[in-house]
């Protein structure tokens, strides 16, 4: 069974850095993708960044190219998301997702963590 964890969130001000790590186990996990999402109150959830399991290729959200960075770790199994120059509107529960399908959709995930809050003031 595929369980995530999630870690390293917290409340920090504007143009301020943190790094998300997504600690995984269960056998089948090595050969998942692996995403982070986000998910702010009243808003659905978004994709923010993505790593293919094999080709290590990524893919990122426009709003955090160029700011945040996703890697992954396969030895450890443990997936991390370095978020630099926060801004105010990164604001949300930062949730780890893995899934053979992977991509950029909320459905293609089918398993999840229990989520971190980052929070950005101004």
């Amino acid at each position: 069974q595929v369980q995530l964890v999630e870690s390293g969130g917290g409340l920090v001000q504007a143009g301020d850095s943190l790094r998300l790590s997504c600690a995984a186990s269960g056998r089948t996990v090595r050969t998942y993708s692996m995403a982070w999402f986000r998910q702010s109150p009243g808003k659905e959830r978004e994709f923010v960044a993505g790593i293919a399991v094999i080709s290590g290729l990524t893919a990122y959200d426009d709003s955090v190219k160029g700011r945040f960075t996703i890697s992954r770790d396969n030895a450890k199994i443990t997936l991390y998301l370095q978020m630099n120059s926060l801004k105010p509107e990164d604001t949300a529960v930062y949730y780890c997702a893995a899934s053979p399908i992977g991509g950029r959709r909320v459905a293609g995930y089918t398993h999840w963590g229990q989520g971190t809050q980052v929070t950005v003031s101004s």
